[in-house]
């Protein structure tokens, strides 16, 4: 008979062992994983491929949020499932730039203590583990100052009154953890953003996630979606391909046209429908950013 897994201590030994949690860009490695190995997740899991790493998303709302993260011009580095420290230690953003101060900060336990919660742990016969909390995303960010920022996103699929007094304590505890540092954290839940947004893009991501077109591809799509504001989709992409060569190219004007949508290029109402034949309704650039809960820095309150 099959039998479900579950967290154990010896899980969490071995999630140490197998280097989890450490790495930065291409050699990250989430904690959680979307593996036989790991206990499932209560979402629906998702592996995708974007900057050279197979992302590792435990939820319809994770991939969503991956992709309004992805919106953002300025991402250097985006990380999922990412580890908290149990214990006092460094400003994580030390890992992405030598140049971070070596103050220690409270880890989880510290906070815990601090806040009058019980800290989560795991216990089996006669062992006991301290649980390691997670943030869903951790982005990090170029200014225009030329440093590095982190910015944490943690993401829930049901509004905040409908979580219970323990996840919100938890949610708390990562909120205080992040904020102690200096990081601006969110808590994206479906109130933070149109779902027809979110659908759009997880139905586009295929070509607006895929491995970058040339910057002249970029800028033909930028003139011909201009030039045909009232258009089917259908159409625009037809004469974007004969820009490009004849029907063959398809795949190609769907890349550059959706990547240059993505970049902000073409700044649309991404609130649209699926369907082919309706056409494109242009916006503001503050209008399209406002779309993105993470660009527009919106977070639900605890």
């Amino acid at each position: 008979m099959r039998t479900q897994k579950r967290f154990t201590p010896s899980v969490l030994t071995r999630f140490l062992r197998d280097g989890r949690g450490t790495g930065t860009y291409a050699d990250y490695i989430p904690w959680h994983r979307v593996s036989r190995a790991d206990p499932s997740s209560h979402g629906r899991s998702h592996l995708l491929i974007w900057r050279d790493r197979q992302r590792e998303l435990l939820s319809d709302g994770e991939w969503t949020g991956l992709n309004f993260a992805a919106l953002l011009p300025n991402v250097l580095d985006l990380t999922e499932q990412f580890p908290l420290h149990r214990e006092d230690a460094s400003n994580e953003l030390s890992r992405w730039d030598i140049r971070t101060d070596d103050k220690s900060y409270p880890g989880t336990m510290s906070i815990a203590q601090m806040q009058g919660i019980r800290h989560p742990r795991l216990k089996e016969f006669d062992t006991e583990e301290i649980w390691t909390c997670t943030t869903d995303l951790l982005l990090v960010l170029g200014t225009n100052a030329g440093q590095k920022e982190l910015l944490a996103v943690s993401i829930k699929q049901e509004p905040v009154k409908s979580l219970s007094d323990r996840a919100k304590q938890l949610l708390l505890l990562e909120k205080t953890y992040w904020q102690l540092r200096g990081v601006t954290w969110l808590l994206i839940t479906p109130e933070e953003y149109q779902k027809s947004v979110g659908l759009t893009l997880r139905r586009t991501a295929p070509w607006g996630l895929a491995d970058p077109v040339d910057r002249k591809s970029i800028a033909i799509a930028q003139q011909v979606a201009r030039a045909r504001p009232v258009h089917p989709y259908s159409d625009l992409i037809a004469d974007l391909s004969d820009c490009f060569g004849g029907s063959s190219f398809q795949p190609h004007a769907q890349q550059a046209f959706w990547q240059a949508v993505w970049q902000g290029l073409i700044p649309i109402d991404l609130r649209r429908g699926w369907r082919p034949h309706l056409p494109l309704q242009f916006i503001s650039s503050s209008a399209f950013l406002a779309q993105n809960p993470i660009a527009a820095r919106r977070s639900a309150c605890l």
